[in-house]
Order: C-alpha cells, then sequence, then structure tokens
C-alpha cells in the first residue's frame, strides 16, 4: 500500500470514529459547563457576592462593594484559572503523546524547577521595578521557563536525536540539579524572602491586570489552536513513528512543533500561576478514558476541563480554611497524588517493571 492509500484509509477511519458534529456538541457541553462553574465560583468567597447587585450596579451605573469584589478580584482570577488549567492540560496531553509515557506532565521535564529558579533570583535580588509592565517575578519565571526547555531540548538532541525518551532523561536531570539551586538559594535568602518563595512555589492564583489576562490568554489560545491543527498528524504518530512515516507524517518537524508550542504555553502559566502539578496528569487521562484518545478532540477538551478543574480548585482554596486561603498547588497535589500513584502502579504492571 503506497504512502497516499495508507494516508486516505487512516483518515477515512477516523472520521468515521470521530464525526464533526460529534466533536462540536461534545466541545459545546464542554464550554456549557466552564460557563456555569466560572459564574457558580465567581459569587463563592468569605464576602457573599448578588449577581442581581452585580447586575444592577452595570445598568445603572453606581459602583457597589459586590460590582467590585466581583469585576475586580474574583473575575480576573477565574480567567486566569481558566488559562493555567487549560495551558497545563494541553501540554499533558502533547507531551504524554510524544514521550510515551502516560505518567508524563509538563513537570517532568523541568520546566517547574526553571521558572522556580527565576523566581528565587528575583526575589532574592529584591527587584520590585516593573518590566515591560509585567511584574519582575513574572518576567524571570517565565525566562527561566523558556531557557529550561531549550537546555532540555538540546541536551535530549544530543543524547538521541531519533529517541524522544532522551527528552525525558534530559528533564529529570536538570529538574534535580535546579531544584538542588533552589534550596541552596533558599537557605542563603532571607526569612521574609524565603516564606514569599515557598508560597509562589506552591502554586498561587492572584488578581493579575488584563492586560496580562489578554496577552497570556492570546498565547495560550494560539499554542492550543496550534496544536489542534496538528492532531490529526500526533494521531499517526501515536501509532508509532515508523507507521506515521509510512502516511507521510514528517516526525521529526510534528514533534518539535508540538513540543515547542507545548513548552510554550507551560512556561506562560508557570509563569503567571507559580508549580501547579498533576493537572496536566489527571485531565487528558480523564478525557482520554471517557472520550477516547484522538487527539483532535483531546486537546479542546482537555482544555476546557482542566479550565474548569482549576477553577473549582482555586474556589475551595480560597474558602476551605477561610479568611486564609491555600495555594491552590496543594489542592491540585492531594487530588493528583493518590492518581498518579493509581496509574504508576497500572502502568507498572502493564510494562513489568
Amino acid at each position: 500500500m503506497d504512502v497516499a492509500c495508507t494516508r486516505s484509509y487512516f483518515n477515512i477511519v477516523m472520521e468515521k470514529l470521530l464525526t464533526k458534529r460529534k466533536l462540536v456538541v461534545r466541545i459545546g457541553i464542554a464550554l456549557i459547563l466552564l460557563v456555569v462553574v466560572m459564574l457558580a465560583c465567581s459569587l463563592m468567597g468569605t464576602e457573599k457576592v448578588s449577581l442581581k447587585s452585580v447586575i444592577a450596579s452595570v445598568a445603572d451605573g453606581q459602583v457597589n462593594p459586590d460590582y467590585e469584589i466581583f469585576v475586580r478580584v474574583r473575575l480576573p482570577r477565574i480567567i486566569l484559572a481558566v488559562i493555567v488549567g487549560a495551558a497545563l492540560a494541553c501540554s499533558g496531553v502533547v507531551f504524554q503523546g510524544l514521550l510515551r509515557n502516560p505518567l508524563a506532565d509538563p513537570y517532568i521535564l523541568g520546566i517547574s524547577s526553571g521558572a522556580g529558579l527565576g523566581v528565587i533570583i528575583a526575589m532574592l535580588l529584591g527587584l520590585a521595578m516593573p518590566i515591560l509592565g509585567l511584574s519582575p517575578v513574572t518576567v524571570f519565571a517565565f525566562a527561566g521557563a523558556i531557557g529550561t526547555v531549550t537546555l532540555v531540548w538540546f541536551i535530549g538532541r544530543l543524547t538521541g536525536r531519533r529517541h524522544v525518551a532522551g527528552l525525558l532523561l534530559a528533564g529529570v536531570v536538570v529538574n534535580a540539579f535546579f531544584s538542588a539551586l533552589i534550596m541552596f538559594l533558599t537557605s542563603v535568602g532571607r526569612s521574609d524572602q524565603v516564606f514569599a518563595t515557598i508560597f509562589w512555589l506552591m502554586g498561587n492564583m492572584r488578581e493579575e491586570s488584563m492586560l496580562v489576562l489578554w496577552t497570556s490568554g492570546g498565547v495560550v489560545t494560539a499554542g492550543i489552536v496550534g496544536l489542534f491543527f496538528l492532531a490529526p498528524k500526533l494521531n499517526a504518530i501515536s501509532f508509532g513513528e515508523r507507521d506515521a512515516k509510512t502516511m507521510g507524517v514528517k516526525t521529526g518537524q510534528v514533534q518539535l512543533a508540538a513540543f515547542s508550542i507545548a513548552a510554550l504555553i507551560t512556561a506562560v502559566a508557570v509563569s503567571l500561576s507559580g508549580l501547579i502539578g498533576f493537572v496536566g496528569l489527571i485531565i487528558p487521562h480523564a478525557v482520554r478514558l471517557v472520550f477516547g484518545p484522538d487527539h483532535r478532540q483531546l486537546i479542546p477538551l482537555s482544555a476546557i476541563y482542566a479550565g474548569t478543574f482549576m477553577v473549582a480548585a482555586d474556589t475551595l482554596a480560597r474558602i476551605i480554611v477561610a479568611p486564609a486561603q491555600l495555594p491552590v498547588g496543594v489542592v491540585t497535589a492531594l487530588i493528583g497524588g493518590p492518581f498518579f500513584l493509581f496509574l504508576l502502579v497500572k502502568y507498572s504492571r502493564k510494562v513489568g517493571w
């Protein structure tokens, strides 16, 4: 069977398994659920907010406390949670597919430690002046994440140009090295700096400006759209690189493009919210279990359901010990830890570890 026939057969089979109508319906239902959860969570907190009062405030032009809390505090935080959740989940989808490892998530490649190292440096230097309108902590975290991605990719290519497992091993080594640097810098820092750093490293949602939300949301959305257009080729690669090549897929280019996009949106998420683990692990597996492994639906549905999950998790972090707040990373870890152990046992038995 030649390349054209193989590709045509593959496309026909995939179209039968997932029709456009079915995809649109599933995405529509997921979006409705997201909006409902966002609206419900925006009314929860230490201060109760009346949606009626918020709407009335908009109508008559009078500003009231409910409007201020809803628009200035909770809505930006909820939007940020959606952006971060979508980025982490889509990155998890890609990393699990490219590394062919169901236990992979964005942080296994060391991106978290790179961003954390950037934050530590910014805080120890006492930087306060905004850089391009952004907090120096955010800028340093983003630079650290991107730098780590570049380093991991470079080392992975050196260890084996055709073996994506090299990326996994490189990520583990870089993660360990940067974690050691973080512990060293934390041990020599002042107590107030150490507390702020540790709190950020545990993962937190903050009230960001609309400029930051529009910029980060635009980058993440563009990245997800790019991954969606790569979805058919990612489906082919999931059957194995050799089979994908017989269908005319340029596996090296696809892997590089998908990995770069996933790394970029992960860096954006980490720079905004700190280190929030397990979202890129839990949500893709749940979506894959319910709807199947087709990346055409796995990518958009993971993004939407992860946004819903992050909004709910952050709301729980806000109210569970009110008036104090838990880092949202603690909530996701408490949920994701047992889930990760379950997957580890299941995968270990499957591969015979």
